[in-house]
């Protein structure tokens, strides 16, 4: 009997992406999806922190993206860790600014460290992901 040309292996618990239009109203669409797979991986707790990450993630995405899509990717990379990553085709880091008080926006990147338990910036040779991770207490 013929051996087959690939192999199973282990990938891990499987992941939630979808590419969505550079929209704000891709926030909303980002936000089931993180809570979808948090319900999936009876990790709950985390889903309120990760929809307002990932919120602001895409907020930042949807202003600085160069093309008309953007990915979001939520993968479990532990037991009690949940990363959020948006994907995007502009290379720019992601700054934290200080805004003032007559100004609606410039806060939303200061939330995502105060919530995350880690996040950061992947450039890739197309782009960047900006990821955050949240952490549950066990």
């Amino acid at each position: 009997m013929p051996q087959p040309a690939t192999r199973a292996r282990r990938t891990g618990p499987p992941g939630y992406s979808e590419t969505l239009p550079r929209q704000p109203e891709s926030a909303a669409t980002a936000r089931r999806l993180l809570r979808t797979a948090c319900a999936v991986w009876g990790l709950d707790a985390l889903a309120e922190d990760g929809a307002l990450i990932v919120s602001e993630l895409v907020a930042n995405a949807v202003r600085h993206a160069r093309r008309e899509c953007i990915r979001v990717a939520i993968d479990r990379p532990g037991a009690e860790r949940v990363r959020v990553g948006v994907a995007e085709l502009a290379r720019a880091r992601p700054v934290e600014r200080e805004a003032h008080d007559n100004e609606e926006g410039g806060r939303g990147l200061r939330l995502v460290p105060a919530l995350a338990a880690d996040w950061g910036t992947d450039e890739r040779r197309w782009g960047k992901i900006v990821w955050a991770d949240l952490e549950g207490r066990g």
